[in-house]
């Protein structure tokens, strides 16, 4: 074998844009969905900059019917005028160097999201083509790049008195594995920045659809009205939503929220309109402000008396709908997915308005201050009971990994990373699982009919429940506040289930339950959706196995002359365990749906949309995909 060198010759420089166009991944995430939306939420971003300065009241996205994209705004237009040291107009330089922009100093941005720079130089560098209009100082200028690279000047057109921004560009197909816009998502992502962006106005069009899909918008309440939706699907323990904001020299703060009878918290939190996922130190100020002024509530109002233990942040965040916004001017966020916030000094500052500001609210509003602490209260006592059960089976070893449910066909493998686990509907089909399976590295976990609805129960309730015991200790990893991913025995969890209707409802109760007990595992991207036949074609003693009605036409067709029979799948039970192992188990031949949270907002409405109290909605919701879906990405 020939060895490489590695000497100074062997150092490559990768000049201007290029080290995008190489390692895509570390700009946008990934190649695939999440990477291509992502190219539209760094122009968008640039769109919403200019709303929070001030200068911009108006976006529109178009989604082109040639798979390119349109953004429009009516900011200020990016300058037009040459940058001396590079003998470039400004556009140009924004467009084709990192980190170039106008958020690194001067006045023209005090606030903004898109802090790292690469934002839509990174958009052009992905990018088959991309066109930029600029309306500014009195005239159009147009320049047209491709991969990144200018291929005509900044180009001076027709006089006009508008300004603002239009940029249009066709994602690079050498880059992303299918550009395939969706609506859905999209939606989400305008609707949330024209909630925190109180009387923005963004329009989303779809021009791929004939007649096109069109939707407005532009909320004056801003993230009170954006509390009011999330809250929509749930019954609310208190009509008006409590709202308060404070601002600084260079920083404020708006927090919105409202109690529900429900059980699960849903707290969202955004610095410079930015999702911060991962929380960061304003999230924690909140948490620890709320905690702490609930707690002095309730003991000033003698609803706790002191012998009385104060109530924990997960008893007080028990139904708990919030959104904490803060804008600031030096945001330090963790990477450039800007996932998590980092300033100390916002801790302190939302800590202080928390403690005023709700302070004053309760003070004011005791019937709700009453039915708040209450809520609290009640949570506080079921989760002793919770921890008394916990205590109790741990005793019993049910919860302790030496001591694994007997249904449990277990794998010989030790090593998480090579070991998966099949959650299977009922015995018939576990046992034909059972007898499939590669027994070194997969293990078997029969269900026995639905398990808890866990939308609509305490944690207490939660354990009481034999199923989900099974699922807690054959997994090894803990739940709630014992929860510990390190100790997860797989890294594949695989839902097996019928593909009928009580099957799709299975496995919505064991989504709900992984979502809002074990996040973590499908945030790591361990939990996967198991895609059994609906039929097996057999031509003579060639076999042939249909996963979708269009699938079973296709080899109708292919048949056409010859004489075929068709098996429908009712059940996982109906096969034999070779036809399972080969169709839905073997590795080498199966198709697995990995299970991600694109998006937490519409996962936390999907989930209280379908297993909530509320009917309507619920029907809503299956009248309006019944027809074209036949499985929800979550």
């Amino acid at each position: 074998m020939e060895k490489s060198s590695y000497d100074a010759k062997d150092i490559t420089v990768l000049e201007g844009l290029s080290a995008v166009r190489k390692r895509p991944s570390m700009y946008i995430g990934s190649t695939g969905s999440r990477g291509l939306h992502h190219l539209i939420y760094e122009v968008i971003d640039n769109s919403i900059d200019e709303a929070m300065a001030g200068f911009c009241d108006s976006v529109l996205v178009v989604l082109n019917a040639d798979s390119s994209v349109t953004v429009v705004d009516n900011g200020r237009g990016i300058p037009v005028k040459k940058v001396e040291k590079y003998d470039r107009s400004a556009v140009e330089i924004v467009l084709t160097k990192l980190h170039a922009g106008g958020k690194f100093g001067g006045e023209g941005y005090k606030v903004s999201g898109g802090l790292h720079g690469v934002g839509v130089s990174v958009v052009n560098a992905l990018s088959e083509k991309l066109i930029v209009e600029v309306r500014r100082d009195g005239y159009v200028y147009r320049q047209d790049f491709k991969r990144g690279e200018p291929v005509t000047d900044l180009i001076k057109g027709e006089k006009t008195s508008a300004h603002g921004t239009a940029i249009t560009f066709y994602p690079d197909r050498e880059i992303f594995e299918e550009i395939d816009y969706k609506f859905e998502i999209l939606a989400s992502r305008m609707k949330e920045m024209a909630f925190l962006n109180r009387g923005l106005k963004i329009t989303l069009v779809d021009s791929r659809e004939k007649p096109e899909k069109k939707e407005v918008y532009q909320y004056d309440g801003g993230i009170v009205d954006f509390v009011k939706y999330l809250c929509e699907k749930k019954d609310v323990l208190h009509k008006n939503v409590i709202y308060f904001k404070n601002k600084a020299d260079d920083h404020e703060v708006e927090v919105a929220m409202q109690y529900t009878t429900g059980y699960a918290e849903s707290i969202f939190s955004f610095a410079n309109n930015i999702n911060t996922t991962e929380g960061g130190t304003h999230l924690s100020g909140f948490k620890g402000a709320l905690t702490r002024t609930i707690n002095d509530y309730a003991r000033n109002t003698n609803m706790l008396k002191e012998k009385d233990e104060n109530l924990s942040g997960e008893d007080i965040r028990e139904g708990l709908t919030a959104i904490i916004s803060v804008k600031l001017k030096d945001p330090q966020f963790e990477g450039q997915t800007k996932t998590r916030l980092g300033n100390s000094e916002i801790k302190s500052f939302v800590e202080s308005t928390v403690n005023t500001k709700l302070s004053e609210f309760l003070e004011e509003n005791p019937a709700i201050g009453k039915v708040i602490v209450s809520k609290c209260i009640e949570a506080s006592r079921a989760r002793a009971a919770a921890r008394k059960a916990r205590d109790l089976t741990r005793k019993k070893s049910l919860l302790e990994s030496s001591s694994l449910p007997g249904k449990l066909a277990d794998c010989s493998i030790n090593d998480p990373k090579y070991c998966e686990l099949f959650l299977v509907e009922g015995d018939s089909a576990g046992g034909s699982a059972k007898q499939a399976r590669d027994r070194r590295f997969q293990a078997i976990l029969p269900l026995r009919g639905k398990i808890l609805n866990v939308e609509k129960a305490r944690l207490n309730r939660v354990l009481s429940s034999e199923e989900i015991q099974a699922i807690i200790t054959a997994m090894g990893s803990g739940i709630g506040e014992d929860f510990d991913i390190k100790n997860a025995r797989y890294h594949k969890i695989i839902i097996m289930t019928d593909a009928d209707v009580d099957g799709a409802h299975i496995r919505t109760l064991i989504l709900t339950f992984l979502y809002r007990y074990m996040p973590e595992l499908i945030e790591a991207g361990y939990v996967y959706i198991a895609q059994p036949p609906l039929y097996q074609v057999k031509n003579n003693k060639e076999v042939s196995y249909a996963y979708s009605d269009k699938e079973l036409e296709s080899l109708k067709e292919k048949y056409e002359d010859k004489k075929i029979t068709v098996q429908q799948y009712k059940g996982l039970g109906e096969m034999d365990p070779d036809q399972l192992w080969e169709t839905t188990m073997n590795p080498e031949s199966r198709t697995l749906l990995k299970v991600e949270i694109e998006d937490k907002l519409i996962a936390d409405d999907v989930f209280s949309t379908l297993m909530g109290d509320k009917v309507e909605p619920r029907r809503e919701f299956i009248e309006k995909n019944a027809r074209g879906v036949s499985f929800i990405d979550i």
